[in-house]
């Protein structure tokens, strides 16, 4: 079986990008910079929460993995690591668990040897109080609004609205088992940004890895149940909140689709940046946010324009009507032609700041491949922005920021339903009542003499 190798193509750097899928599965990535003093590595593997009974042993196993084989413990893969002037890094985030390396140039070879020995010859450490069982862990109050946001905007459950479950601590076997599960190549994205001849980059990889199989792990994140969010208002109440918090979920445009940028801009015009319009309203004219944001959230499961702030208790309700309001005015007059170049400019002035180092832009790149995106998705990003009119940004305000078509949730302490409650209402406080006792069940968990 052969590789599958994409036509090679510069980078808009000038850079050279080669990107081939291995006999094994692996979706390699090669950018060559020139001259690079350090080589960057990034391996991105699916690694969602689909499976509640498996949430213990992917926390320890994303804890462990790239610790030890069985060729080199914990203290010969650390002086490996120091010797060659390497940082070692594994983050979780809700679709994949992603191992990074930044090496000397010539440490390359040795750190490529290493990452093998890691994956093919994993070592965990034997887990205390192996089958324990733990209850579920109480959420914050952030946590229970994004859950039930999603939960009700989505029509759930789904692994990003669920609440987080309890399990089992998994023995030393059971983690080996994950791993050769989770760990496999078939579904992940390795990149390398090194200033060697990609070719030659690539048959070592293939050389290391080649013998690397599996997968894939059924660990990608599954589509939500809707496309597009349901609309309504949503309000949660906790005696004990110490701020208002809201969500919202709106329609959008996923990347790179081609109204991704119009609804892009106007969404920088409504919030992202100290002149959006969210900031001057709700933060300048009322100070009711202690801070406010609106994005475009994108990931598998789908894609929805959120705006996020918190207030002081009591507040929800005033945050509510005047997010509505703030997305009504947009949505019906659109943008003013300043405020349209205002946020052309800081898009692009962002994209310069999100690509400023190598370690960055690799962790980028590979985050682009892993989402199906091109890797230089976002170096070429501000000439796609440059070719929106500010017509098409206002036609986007129109159709995407009219507030009918989204869902405002809020977090407070209980007091007046708001006018626009609709019918979740229950289910809030449904959800409010499970919270609680959640973390009435973990606080009894760890009091002295509790059992699993």
């Amino acid at each position: 079986m052969k590789a599958t190798t994409a036509p090679r193509r510069p980078a808009p750097t000038g850079r050279e990008t080669l990107r081939t899928v291995l006999p094994n599965g692996l979706d390699t990535v090669v950018v060559t910079v020139p001259g690079a003093p350090l080589a960057e590595l990034r391996l991105v593997l699916p690694y969602a929460r689909t499976e509640p009974a498996l949430a213990v042993a992917q926390e320890l196993l994303a804890t462990g993995l790239g610790t030890a084989s069985t060729t080199r413990d914990r203290r010969s893969v650390a002086d490996l690591v120091a010797g060659l002037g390497a940082e070692l890094s594994t983050v979780v985030t809700a679709e994949h668990l992603v191992w990074s390396a930044g090496v000397l140039a010539e440490g390359l070879p040795a750190a490529l040897e290493l990452l093998a020995d890691l994956l093919l010859r994993p070592a965990y450490d034997r887990p205390a109080a192996a089958g324990t069982r733990l209850p579920p862990p109480p959420p914050g109050p952030g946590a229970r609004l994004r859950r039930a946001q999603l939960r009700h905007a989505f029509d759930g459950p789904h692994p990003l609205s669920d609440d987080a479950p309890g399990g089992t601590v998994p023995t030393a076997a059971e983690l080996l088992a994950l791993h050769r599960r989770a760990v496999v190549p078939r579904g992940a994205v390795l990149l390398l940004m090194t200033g060697e001849e990609p070719d030659r980059v690539l048959d070592r990889v293939h050389a290391e890895l080649g013998a690397w199989t599996g997968g894939p792990s059924g660990l990608s994140l599954p589509p939500f149940p809707r496309s597009a969010p349901a609309p309504g208002r949503l309000a949660l109440h906790d005696p004990a909140a110490e701020q208002a918090l809201l969500l919202t979920a709106g329609p959008a445009v996923p990347a790179p689709g081609p109204g991704h940028p119009a609804l892009h801009l106007a969404q920088l015009v409504l919030g992202g940046h100290a002149s959006s319009r969210l900031t001057r309203r709700l933060r300048e004219r009322h100070g009711l946010a202690y801070a406010v944001d609106a994005r475009i959230r994108q990931n598998r499961a789908g894609c929805w324009l959120e705006i996020d702030c918190a207030g002081a208790p009591g507040t929800a309700d005033r945050l509510a009507e005047e997010v509505t309001a703030c997305l009504a005015e947009l949505a019906a007059t659109g943008p003013t032609p300043e405020e349209t170049r205002r946020a052309r400019r800081y898009a692009a002035g962002f994209t310069r700041f999100a690509l400023a180092t190598r370690a960055e832009e690799a962790s980028a790149l590979a985050g682009f491949a892993a989402a199906g995106l091109d890797p230089h998705w976002l170096t070429e990003y501000p000439h796609a922005l440059a070719e929106v009119t500010h017509r098409q940004v206002a036609e986007a305000a129109a159709r995407f920021l009219d507030p009918e078509r989204a869902l405002v949730a809020t977090l407070d302490r209980p007091g007046p339903a708001p006018a626009a409650t609709t019918d979740v209402t229950a289910a809030a406080d449904q959800d409010t009542k499970e919270a609680t006792e959640a973390a009435e069940a973990h606080e009894a968990a760890k009091a002295p003499g509790a059992r699993p």
